[in-house]
C-alpha cells in the first residue's frame, strides 16, 4: 500500500544541544533568532534559564542541554514555541535547519526510556548515522514550571 507523500514525510527543525541532535515539528516553531539576554527567576528548576523580552513578551527560556542531561549548554540561539502552556524558547547551541523525515525512518522509544524517561522525547531516529531525538514541544515547560501568572492561568497554584 503506497502511502501519500504528505503522510510519508514529516518536517522537523532540526537543532543541537550538546553532541545531541533533536527535531522540533515545524508546526510547533514559531521562529529562531539569536540569543537574547535572559533574566534569572528565582525558585525555577534548573533547565529554565529564566526569561527573555521577544516582541515585548516576557517568555520562559529553556535550556535544551540542561532539560536533556542536567548540565547547562553553550547556547548561541533560541527558538520560539508554542506549547500546551503557552509560548516557550528554547535555548540551543545550533539551529541545523529544516529537514523532512519518512515516518518509516522513526521509531518508538525504547520501552524502558518510554517508561522512564518522561513525554519529552516523542520518537527516535538516526540522521547522517548520528542519533536523531524527536520532541514533544507541549512538554518542553510543563504548566506546572510556568512562572507568575503563566501558571495561574494554566491552573497552578
Amino acid at each position: 500500500m503506497s502511502l501519500s507523500l504528505e503522510t510519508e514525510l514529516r518536517k522537523a527543525l532540526v537543532v543541537t544541544a550538546g553532541a545531541r541532535a533533536c527535531a522540533i515539528p515545524v508546526c510547533d516553531v514559531g521562529e529562531t533568532m539569536r540569543l537574547l539576554p535572559v533574566e534569572s527567576v528565582a525558585g525555577l528548576p534548573v533547565f529554565v534559564r529564566g526569561l527573555a523580552v521577544i516582541r515585548g513578551e516576557a517568555i520562559p527560556v529553556v535550556d535544551l542541554s540542561a532539560l536533556l542531561d542536567g548540565k547547562p549548554g553553550d547556547a548561541t540561539r533560541l527558538v520560539t514555541l508554542r506549547t500546551g502552556s503557552g509560548r516557550v524558547a528554547l535555548a540551543v547551541e545550533s539551529v541545523v535547519g529544516i529537514r523532512e523525515f519518512a515516518q518509516d525512518t522513526l521509531q518508538e522509544l525504547p520501552g524502558l526510556l518510554r517508561d522512564g524517561g518522561g513525554d519529552l522525547i516523542e520518537t527516535v531516529g538516526v540522521m547522517d548515522r548520528q542519533l536523531l531525538l524527536v520532541l514533544r514541544s507541549s512538554r518542553i515547560l510543563p504548566a506546572e514550571h510556568w512562572p507568575g501568572e503563566a501558571a495561574e492561568e494554566a491552573g497552578t497554584p
